[in-house]
């Protein structure tokens, strides 16, 4: 089997067609599927992940079935394989990794995969969660975890990919956190 290495993203519209859009893109390929929910304001997301090829095929045929509901689609490739353990919420914290926390917000679910790629990408970071537009109106964020010059390096990285497709809500860094901000990570 062909590595996995790709995620593609569906947000749509409406509820109903998000079922249908899921259907079509586990027809069209051979891809497993990560996430398939309606999320606020009310949108649906499904996520997908396998080889690029596969991916592009199963996200190609969701779009065509998504129609007027299509809000946004998206496939990255060679994902870095932190980014779906984030997703997942699987992470291991180090607390010697919390010296400083970077976050990033984005106006959709589907771009903050983007952005938390690009940011572990970019430094030594550990990505401590992301995620996807639960009780967020429909946005993402990405929470960093790693020493100060690399988190502001990650959230720098992560927030120019988000402001170059329009969707940066807003970032932050933040230097020697209190234990209480994050003590339910680690």
């Amino acid at each position: 089997m062909p590595e996995i290495n790709s995620i593609g993203l569906i947000e749509l519209s409406s509820v109903a067609t998000g079922f249908a859009v899921e259907d079509a893109m586990l027809k069209a390929a051979n891809v497993r599927l990560l996430l398939a929910r309606s999320i606020c304001s009310g949108k649906f997301l499904v996520a997908v992940s396998g080889d690029v090829s596969s991916v592009q095929a199963a996200v190609e045929a969701g779009g065509a079935a998504a129609g007027a509901s299509l809000i946004e689609r998206r496939q990255i490739a060679r994902l870095h394989p932190t980014v779906l353990q984030a997703i997942s919420q699987t992470v291991e914290i180090d607390p010697a990794r919390l010296r400083s926390i970077g976050v990033i917000e984005t106006f959709s679910a589907a771009s903050i995969i983007e952005v938390a790629d690009a940011a572990v990408k970019a430094a030594d970071v550990t990505l401590l969660r992301i995620h996807l537009a639960m009780a967020l109106g429909g946005k993402g964020f990405v929470l960093i975890a790693g020493d100060i010059s690399s988190v502001q390096a990650a959230v720098a990285a992560g927030a120019q990919a988000a402001a170059q497709d329009g969707t940066l809500v807003g970032k932050g860094v933040i230097a020697a956190p209190s234990p209480e901000l994050f003590k339910e990570y680690v």
